[in-house]
């Protein structure tokens, strides 16, 4: 086998071929200083349990994590999507990255709260994150509210995909519906029988464009790979005609090199859209609320019993539907108990430092004497 680090001697720059994966100029600076050092920059194409599948666009090797690597806490263990740096089939490194998509684990709900207490990375060093969405007993208004707000809190860029549109007469109604809770969110009609819409998400991956794609399971997500692939690289589960609903087709994330140039990763279906950090994803999923709270009475307003809420208005007077606002109610809370107990945390970090240093100073006075 070949050196996967080893370079073309009239290679100008030995990064060039990593633009095929969506390599970012800007990381360029970040490595010029390890440019004569024994190591490869490569990224993880798929992860199975602590073997990683990495490429550097010319090949791909299986690598296993090095060092402090094999210890390093959830968020900080590479991930699909990662930039890395290996060497003898080790990953010495994860590159800084530019965002990485996460939700709440699943299964580590706290007892009182109901809220996950640890996070499940997902993709790393995303351009577009595709929201998909079956027009069949899969679509439901709160529930992509739920994921916009995630894909948000994440720093990414969303957009919705409708699969299934030649289900429906008027699937246009369905477009409508999502747009008047998707401010300015892109909202493509898509349908694997007719190939309508392919032109419209093939423009999301392009060369040096990396994008994921989550949604329920049978919701269209691996046949939407295929459509945009132009064969089956992807195995599509049967979907019942009776509930609407599909077994798991894809049972672990990759991520796949497009003839349009892009990479996509196509993940798993997540039963629960779990939240696992703050952000200013609920803002901006909810702007409609975020508008009309500013002609509330009290700057403080939580529009729940506050006279002269603004908000509470628009319910009554049917021009903001109930459940939108319950749904934001129930977000709220649970990014107001994410990010208190993010303060907490960050107190305790704080503490544990100050009495590390009380410590050491206690100790070079007592050496001193």
């Amino acid at each position: 086998m070949t050196n996967p680090c080893a370079t073309h001697p009239q290679r100008r720059n030995p990064l060039d071929h990593l633009f095929q994966l969506g390599w970012k100029k800007n990381t360029v600076l970040f490595l010029e200083d390890m440019a004569t050092e024994p190591h490869c920059v490569a990224r993880v194409i798929s992860v199975q349990r602590n073997l990683f599948l990495v490429s550097n666009a010319q090949e791909e090797w299986l690598c296993s994590a090095a060092g402090k690597l094999l210890h390093a806490k959830n968020a900080d263990f590479p991930v699909t999507g990662d930039w890395v740096l290996t060497h003898d089939k080790h990953i010495t490194a994860v590159l800084p990255r530019q965002n990485m998509l996460s939700r709440g684990e699943a299964g580590s709900h706290d007892r009182h709260s109901g809220i996950a207490q640890k996070t499940q990375p997902i993709a790393a060093n995303l351009d577009t994150v595709f929201i998909v969405s079956g027009l069949d007993r899969d679509f439901n208004l709160r529930r992509l509210e739920r994921y916009l707000t995630l894909v948000y809190n994440c720093g990414i860029n969303p957009v919705i995909i409708l699969t299934k549109a030649d289900l429906q007469n008027a699937p246009e109604n369905f477009q409508m519906e999502v747009e008047s809770i998707a401010f300015g969110v892109p909202v493509i009609l898509c349908s694997a029988k007719n190939m309508q819409g392919k032109e419209e998400v093939e423009q999301y991956i392009q060369r040096g464009q990396t994008v994921a794609m989550i949604g329920s399971s049978g919701a269209g997500k691996s046949t939407l790979a295929n459509m945009l692939y132009g064969k089956d690289i992807q195995i599509t589960a049967h979907v019942s005609e009776s509930v609407g609903k599909g077994r798991h087709a894809t049972t672990h994330r990759e991520l796949l090199k497009m003839p349009q140039g892009g990479m996509l990763i196509d993940n798993p279906g997540i039963r629960e859209i779990a939240f696992s950090e703050g952000g200013e994803g609920i803002q901006r999923s909810f702007e409609d609320i975020e508008q009309l709270a500013e002609y509330c009475r009290f700057a403080d307003c939580t529009h729940q019993t506050e006279p002269g809420c603004a908000v509470l208005r628009a319910v009554q007077n049917g021009e903001l539907p109930a459940e939108r606002l319950e749904s934001y109610h129930k977000m709220q809370r649970e990014l107001d108990y994410l990010e208190s107990r993010s303060t907490k945390s960050a107190d305790r970090i704080e503490k544990e430092r100050w009495k590390d240093v009380a410590l050491r100073i206690k100790d070079l006075k007592r050496r001193r004497r």
